[in-house]
């Protein structure tokens, strides 16, 4: 028992060294608005897969190809410098419903997350208005561990909620037109 006892406490600790050596775990996000107008006249503008920009204040115009089809691509050149790339992964105008993911993401500066996933729905809330819902799904930046300022948790989900944030309060603005 005497010469097990050493064993036993260096693969403790061994498996407990490993057990924090994880990695980034999925973060999960969610925003939603509600919009004094009807479902269809907030889907003709947030369904528009290829013209963010009508509604997104960070997106300064928009570069797209195949339309609505699985599999369309989009570039969105943004204000503050930089582009992102994205996939529409499905989309369903009959349910005002559609998911798109990043492709290739190549600048944590420009948006610090990694395998971002997200869907935006929209339905009908109260009495002739819109509920519109946004969800992510993603990785921070820095997939190994210890990960460097900017790049990490805080960074990824701060810079989400940001987007989400302004977006759905500008898109309130434009559909209910304040704006």
């Amino acid at each position: 028992m005497k010469k097990l006892l050493p064993l036993l406490a260096t693969t403790f600790l061994l498996w407990a060294g490993l057990a924090e050596a994880h990695g980034p775990t999925r973060q999960k996000y969610e925003e939603s608005i509600e919009i004094n107008a009807a479902p269809d006249k907030v889907w003709a503008v947030v369904g528009d897969f290829a013209h963010p920009e009508k509604w997104l204040p960070q997106v300064e115009s928009t570069t797209s190809q195949g339309g609505t089809e699985k599999g369309a691509t989009r570039e969105l050149k943004l204000k503050g410098g930089g582009s992102l790339k994205e996939e529409l992964v499905s989309y369903d105008a009959a349910q005002w419903t559609f998911k798109y993911k990043l492709d290739d993401p190549t600048d944590p500066n420009v948006f610090p997350v990694n395998n971002y996933s997200s869907t935006i729905k929209v339905e009908p809330s109260g009495t002739g208005g819109s509920k519109v819902e946004w969800k992510a799904a993603y990785y921070r930046w820095f997939l190994n561990n210890n990960p460097p300022p900017g790049q990490n948790e805080e960074a990824a989900n701060a810079a989400v909620s940001k987007i989400y944030k302004e977006g759905l309060a500008n898109l309130k603005a434009v559909v209910e037109g304040q704006k």
